[in-house]
């Protein structure tokens, strides 16, 4: 790893984090490393600030799969995607420097929306209707109709983002070692008339999750949600969801293994 040595900082610009992010700056070129502007010329992509931030670097600089992503949170605690805090970051530039980091590799998903384009999700897509009333569409596993789904709307969650809006709707973690999605309903309605499953489900990572709204007055136009940021689509036929063919590469610490995470988060 010692050809990685250009290293691009993500972060919000304002002032108060400029002064953080300038002593961190300072000592990453005292190891060597050269800070560029473009994260196209780099090959270490640094996020400050929380998960959110880490999830925003990694969206704003195209989930690439060919340079090293690493956490900084300005908080007191780590979090599932920081490995370093602020106050601490010398361990990361040190580590960065000397080789001494592992490489932890992240799956993610990739939502296509009625042909408009392929949007990745490192954590999470969620789909939900936009007006007060449930919003109802078909599911398909490949080819297969699985159910006509009928409720506030469905998460499809990668196994690192489990940890997240999944976990509070009694979806299950998953080890990201797993190649798979897991899709978890939202008040969903079961009764004489409707069912589904009613409780989450994980496919495989060679699997195609497939959406089909049922029209209906207003919820042809559902909100969507792509990790932390909202997709604005103004009419939805059909999402299909898969697995990327890719991952992205996260620096990681020794003895600071995802389950490691788990723990430390949330027990």
């Amino acid at each position: 790893m010692g050809h990685r040595r250009n290293i691009f900082f993500y972060h919000h610009l304002d002032k108060e984090m400029l002064e953080k992010v300038g002593d961190v700056q300072a000592m990453a070129e005292q190891y060597g490393l050269t800070i560029v502007k473009d994260h196209r010329q780099a090959n270490i992509i640094a996020s400050i600030g929380d998960d959110g931030t880490f999830l925003q670097a990694v969206r704003k600089t195209g989930f690439r799969d060919d340079v090293l992503y690493g956490g900084i949170t300005i908080k007191d605690s780590l979090s599932m995607y920081c490995d370093f805090k602020i106050n601490e970051s010398s361990k990361m530039i040190e580590a960065v420097s000397n080789e001494q980091l592992k490489v932890r590799r992240y799956p993610f998903i990739e939502v296509m929306v009625d042909g408009q384009g392929t949007f990745p999700c490192l954590n999470e897509f969620s789909i939900r209707s936009s007006i007060i009333k449930t919003l109802e569409f078909d599911v398909f596993i490949n080819d297969l109709h699985f159910e006509t789904f009928r409720g506030d709307g469905l998460i499809v969650a990668t196994p690192t983002g489990s940890t997240a809006y999944n976990k509070s709707v009694n979806g299950a973690v998953v080890d990201p070692l797993i190649s798979c999605m897991q899709i978890s309903e939202v008040a969903s309605i079961n009764n004489n008339k409707y069912r589904t499953l009613g409780s989450p489900f994980v496919i495989g990572g060679e699997r195609t999750l497939t959406l089909k709204i049922i029209s209906a007055e207003g919820n042809e136009h559902p909100t969507m949600g792509l990790d932390n940021e909202a997709l604005s689509i103004q009419h939805v036929d059909k999402v299909q969801i898969k697995l990327s063919d890719k991952k992205i590469k996260t620096l990681k610490l020794k003895d600071n293994s995802f389950w490691e995470k788990v723990k430390r988060t949330f027990l």
